[in-house]
């Protein structure tokens, strides 16, 4: 592997190696280890985005390596985990279970009606928490050994067992979080780890000192009631109200340093898709109009390694079963993983 990486050419023709970007790394020699984690049993529209990983790794080889933001930034050393063909089995299998839930619950019928579903609701529950505990386990793994660690999902429900997973390591941390939705629904549809219920979930762990939400657009009055009543732990940034400051004048760049400011030292990148103008990725599972251009999602990122906070992980979820969405997903992963090197270094981006 050394002399594979010491003659690797950067501006050459990918090989497809079955590793993110082709690049010549495997798990030890690696810095950064990528989990894919194939779930979407509970998602509650359109589905595919367990497919999401595979469309990223496929799309991986068509980007060209160099990097305005972090030039070397591959030279950290990126690796990405086989996809785990048993979980995208199991994600195959209970999506359909849970199908028969959310059909049940559209026609206004509760499940404490049908003991057959009250089960069925169980075991799905059981899997999901496996599906966190193997991520906890292998992200845990990874970072003992040193390592920084990223996630692609699968719905927005797959990281968690790596928010555990950090808060065994750090005693405070926060996230942004980029996304349409709040995802602050307590077991949404009565499914406990549900993706409309991934930052609920995240704020049951103490270590998690400070969420701020950036883009949400598609928000139930709980859930605005929750970002409102918890102390200023949860800060909201809705896409009307970001449009409304920049059409009255304000900069985008005075934003995120508005935002970034509500942050603590350590930071974990959450991001689903949908976050986005549709635009860029259509096949996601709930899209939403309005959303940031990917560019102003850099920016706000960039600005967070600016402020010298350091980003300790991330995540990318939501990413749908198609090409173009694939190709936008793997840019967004490779950003990601070159800044998280540029703040790890302590860097200061531009001036």
């Amino acid at each position: 592997m050394s002399n594979q990486i010491h003659d690797y050419n950067p501006s050459g023709i990918a090989e497809i190696n079955g590793n993110l970007l082709g690049l010549p790394y495997d798990y030890e020699s690696a810095n950064l280890i990528v989990f894919a984690v194939p779930w979407e049993v509970t998602v509650s529209y359109g589905a595919g985005t367990a497919n999401g990983p595979q469309r990223i790794l496929d799309a991986s080889f068509q980007i060209d390596l160099f990097d305005f933001d972090n030039p070397d930034g591959w030279k950290q050393g990126i690796f990405m985990v086989e996809i785990p063909q048993d979980i995208l089995d199991k994600n195959h299998y209970y999506r359909q279970q849970a199908a028969k839930i959310i059909e049940r619950q559209a026609e206004g019928k509760p499940l404490t009606n049908t003991p057959d579903l009250t089960s069925v609701l169980t075991e799905i529950n059981q899997a999901s928490e496996q599906v966190n505990q193997w991520l906890f386990k292998h992200c845990q793994a990874a970072m003992n050994q040193g390592k920084k660690v990223a996630v692609i999902g699968g719905d927005h429900s797959s990281p968690l067992g790596y928010f555990h997973a950090l808060a065994a390591r750090y005693d405070s941390y926060g996230i942004l979080h980029i996304d349409a939705h709040a995802d602050l629904r307590d077991s949404y549809e009565e499914f406990e780890f549900s993706h409309a219920s991934i930052m609920f979930n995240a704020m049951k762990i103490p270590q998690i000192s400070k969420l701020v939400q950036v883009g949400l657009r598609d928000i139930c009055q709980d859930e605005v009631d929750i970002i409102n009543n918890y102390n200023g732990r949860i800060i909201a940034y809705y896409d009307s109200a970001i449009k409304q400051k920049l059409y009255s004048g304000n900069t985008w760049i005075d934003i995120c340093r508005e935002m970034i400011n509500h942050l603590p030292e350590n930071v974990y990148i959450s991001f689903d898709v949908d976050g986005l103008d549709p635009k860029l990725c259509p096949n996601t599972g709930t899209p939403v109009p309005g959303g940031l251009e990917l560019e102003q999602a850099y920016c706000l990122f960039r600005e967070l390694v600016n402020s010298g906070r350091k980003i300790i992980g991330f995540d990318l979820c939501e990413v749908g079963d198609a090409e173009w969405d694939g190709n936008v997903g793997a840019r967004i992963v490779y950003k990601l993983a070159n800044l998280l090197n540029l703040s790890q270094k302590n860097s200061t981006y531009g001036n």
